[in-house]
């Protein structure tokens, strides 16, 4: 689907590809943004948008000269991981419960953290550079040394699926645990309060921004680097030790070639040249698509999901969706479903049915089949597939 202008009157435009109106609070959030002066051209929207803090999640919003540390938000350098493996449907018969059970002994979720820091963890040559974050997290060193290789909560996962041709994936969805959400919110409240001192009349406090060449604006890029790379490396440490468990299996414990691997953040920040300009590009809940990018687009559990090549859209600053997009709040998933209907838009697979993962029910994100047909000028589909077994945080 080709993207509309909204019919909202802004300093940029903001280009939608949801294909549906957006309801009063969206619309009002996208108008903020859109009205700040140094926005770029116009603001994408994506086909999963939904409302989030400051800004929406699934927009895309490139910058000059200044950027907002609470629409990158708090999860810096969420994002998936993928590899296509050389096993196949058959193989799993009989296998998925003690599979699920070996990755929740060996990958911590929620709140939880590693006993032990293994020796991946301990090597990785960016722990030297933690005594220049910011000085609000220098106690968290070892807590995020331990964190590195753990899940999370909320919506993230992991799942073993099936192609449609019946080869095996392994797919898991995280971020840079407590250490970014803590790096996060030390860099929102700074913006806040010189926001403040500054007289900035904003139209929404999460708006608050650095501006480039400033100290605070320096700092805030070094800790989103270092937290982006964090996050990447947390999916890195997980699938190894997922696709071990595989094998194990599997394969008997033989270490297996994967056939393709995808690692991509939907939850940051990066420079990159636009309509011949440079500008930083904040994807709040949105997968860069430039031509040939290989992607990750999730549907919820019980749904397809999408391995995806970009096309390099000029005007969704080449981006697409990451993932199907909340229908509903969690609040209100638990009020409206009960475990029946969890166990039955479930079926078929392997994961947790119980009041803990309530919210995550199928039927309270958007239909994954309508995201994917409006955005069929921003990717193009190199795999569908549905998970046959799925661990959430």
């Amino acid at each position: 689907m080709p993207y509309e202008k909204l019919e909202i009157t802004t300093p940029a435009p903001v280009l939608s590809w949801a294909n549906h109106s957006l309801g009063p609070e969206e619309t009002k959030m996208a108008k903020n943004v859109a009205s700040l002066p140094f926005v770029f051209k116009h603001v994408a929207l994506m086909p999963d948008v939904h409302l989030g803090k400051g800004a929406l999640v699934g927009s895309v919003i490139a910058t000059k000269e200044a950027i907002i540390p609470a629409a990158v938000g708090v999860d810096i350098g969420c994002g998936m991981s993928a590899i296509k493996t050389s096993f196949t449907a058959e193989q799993l018969e009989g296998k998925l419960k003690k599979i699920r059970l070996d990755i929740e002994a060996a990958i911590p979720t929620g709140f939880n953290e590693n006993k032990d820091i293994e020796k991946s963890v301990s090597n990785w040559q960016h722990w030297d550079d933690f005594k220049d974050l910011h000085r609000g997290v220098q106690d968290l060193q070892s807590k995020a040394m331990k964190q590195m290789g753990s899940l999370g909560g909320g919506n993230h996962f992991i799942e073993v699926c099936l192609d449609t041709e019946n080869q095996v994936w392994l797919m898991l969805h995280s971020g840079s645990r407590n250490i970014g959400n803590k790096l996060a919110q030390c860099h929102i409240h700074t913006a806040r309060e010189l926001a403040k001192m500054a007289g900035n009349k904003l139209p929404d406090p999460d708006l608050a921004h650095f501006v480039a060449g400033t100290p605070e604006f320096k700092a805030y890029w070094h800790d989103l680097q270092w937290s982006q790379n964090y996050a990447r490396v947390n999916r890195d440490v997980m699938m190894a030790r997922f696709k071990h468990i595989v094998e194990k299996h599997l394969a008997g414990g033989k270490a297996t070639k994967p056939l393709l691997q995808v690692n991509c953040h939907h939850n940051y920040a990066e420079k990159e040249v636009h309509f011949d300009e440079d500008v930083y590009v904040t994807r709040k809940g949105a997968v860069r698509a430039q031509t040939e990018d290989y992607g990750i687009i999730p549907g919820s559990m019980g749904a397809k999901s999408f391995i995806v090549k970009g096309k390099g859209n000029a005007h969704s600053f080449c981006s697409c969706s990451h993932g199907a997009g909340r229908l509903m709040s969690r609040n209100k998933a638990k009020n409206v479903y009960t475990l029946d209907d969890l166990i039955e838009q479930t079926n078929g697979v392997e994961c947790r049915k119980d009041e803990g993962v309530l919210d995550e029910i199928p039927g309270a994100y958007k239909p994954i089949e309508e995201v994917m047909r409006n955005q069929a000028d921003l990717v193009e589909v190199v795999a569908t597939l549905k998970q046959v077994l799925c661990v959430k945080g």
